[in-house]
C-alpha cells in the first residue's frame, strides 16, 4: 500500500474518539506530553486526545484538509515546524500571551507556530580525557588538535543540519564549509548510531568528545543500561565566538482546520503558562521557554548557559545550503 493510501485509510478509519474537544497531532510519543495534557483537562474540563503520527505528519495533514481532526500540531526541530508551516495547514495564532511567554527567536514571523522546550546541542567530553575547559566554542571542533577524537551522529541528520545552519548564519556559507570539512577530519570513526550511541563511544573509548542533545543526558541516566556511559562524561555548552550555545525547540501550532480556534487558542497559551512549562519540561528533560519556568532538578544541575539568539526562522532558511555543504563535503562518507 502506498504512503497516500495508508494514510486515507488511516483517516477513514476515524481514529479520534468523537468525545475528545480538541486532538492534537504529536511526533512525539504521548506518554511525554500526556502528564502537562491532563493537568490542561483537570483546570479546564475539556478533554484533548493525543494522536501520535511517527512518520508522514505533513502528508496526513495535506490529504485530510479542512476535513482534519487535528486541532494543534505538536512537533520538534525547526526544519519539521517549519516543513508544517510551508505546506499551508497552519493558521496564524494571534495572542498576546504566547507572544510574551516565547521568546521572539523561538517563534515563527507570521505566528504560525510557538515554541515550547528548548534543546542546547553540547558537547558530551570524556571526564578521563578532556580536561575542563579544552573546548569552548563549536568554531574549535575544527582545530587539528581534536584529529581522530570527536563522534557524532549523521550530518544529514536534523539535529547537525540545524547546527550547521547556525553555522552559516553566523560565519557565512564558504566559512561553514571549511568548518564542516574540519570536523570531518577530526571524526574519530564514520557517523552512525543517534546521540547516545556518540556517548556509549566515549565510555568504550572510541572518541573523547561527541555532539548531542542535552535531554539525552537525562534519559541516558533513568536508564540502568546507560547509566554508566552518562557518568563518563560531563556536558559542556560551547558558544559560538560571535554568539550563545545554538538551541532547538519543539514546538506547537493551530491547524487550519480546527473546529474551536478559541479552545485551541486556550491549549496553546496553557502550555506556556509556569505550571505547565514545568511540567512538559521535566517529562523531556528539557529547557522551558517561559523566562523563570522551573527546571527539572537534574537539568539544573547541568548549569547555566548563554542561549544563541540568531531566529530559528532563519535556521530554517539556512537548512537547504547545510544540507548542500554535508553533501559537498561528504560528510558521512
Amino acid at each position: 500500500m502506498t504512503l497516500r493510501a495508508t494514510l486515507l485509510a488511516t483517516a477513514c478509519l476515524g481514529a479520534t474518539p468523537a468525545l475528545a474537544d480538541l486532538t492534537v497531532y504529536t511526533t512525539r510519543q504521548p506518554e511525554l506530553i500526556q502528564p502537562v495534557i491532563d493537568a490542561y483537562t483537570e483546570e479546564t474540563g475539556v478533554a484533548v486526545e493525543l494522536s501520535f503520527v511517527q512518520d508522514g505528519l505533513v502528508e496526513r495533514l495535506t490529504i485530510e484538509g479542512d476535513r482534519s481532526p487535528a486541532d494543534i500540531v505538536m512537533d520538534v526541530d525547526i526544519a519539521n515546524l517549519s516543513r508544517v508551516a510551508e505546506a499551508g495547514v497552519l493558521q496564524p495564532v494571534e495572542s498576546d500571551v504566547l507572544e510574551d511567554a516565547v521568546p521572539e527567536n523561538l517563534q515563527s514571523d507570521d505566528n504560525l507556530w510557538f515554541g515550547l522546550t528548548t534543546r542546547a546541542r553540547i558537547v558530551y567530553a570524556s571526564k578521563e580525557n578532556v580536561a575542563e575547559g579544552e573546548v569552548t566554542t563549536y568554531e574549535d571542533l575544527a582545530d587539528p588538535k581534536w584529529e581522530g577524537r570527536i563522534c557524532t551522529r549523521s550530518g544529514l541528520h536534523n539535529y547537525n543540519l540545524a547546527l550547521l545552519a547556525a553555522v552559516v548564519a553566523h560565519h557565512g556559507e564558504e566559512a561553514a564549509t571549511d568548518w564542516a570539512e574540519g570536523v570531518k577530519a577530526n571524526l574519530a570513526r564514520k557517523p552512525e548510531g543517534n546521540d547516545r550511541a556518540q556517548v556509549r563511544a566515549i565510555w568504550a573509548g572510541q572518541c573523547d568528545i561527541s555532539l548531542g542533545n542535552t535531554y539525552y543526558m537525562g534519559k541516558m541516566l533513568e536508564n540502568e543500561e546507560q547509566t554508566e556511559w552518562a557518568d563518563s562524561v560531563r556536558i559542556v555548552f560551547p558558544t559560538f565566538e560571535d554568539g550563545g550555545t545554538h538551541v532547538n525547540v519543539s514546538g506547537i501550532g493551530m491547524t487550519r482546520s480546527a473546529s474551536d480556534p478559541a479552545e485551541a487558542q486556550g491549549l496553546m497559551e496553557f502550555l506556556v503558562s509556569a505550571e505547565a512549562q514545568a511540567i512538559y519540561a521535566e517529562e523531556n528533560y528539557e529547557y522551558p521557554v517561559l523566562e523563570g519556568a522551573e527546571l527539572a532538578d537534574v537539568v539544573e544541575s547541568w548549569g547555566d548557559f548563554e542561549a544563541d539568539t540568531t531566529p530559528l526562522d532563519e535556521l530554517a532558511a539556512n537548512r537547504e545550503t547545510a544540507l548542500r555543504i554535508m553533501e559537498q563535503v561528504n560528510f558521512d562518507g
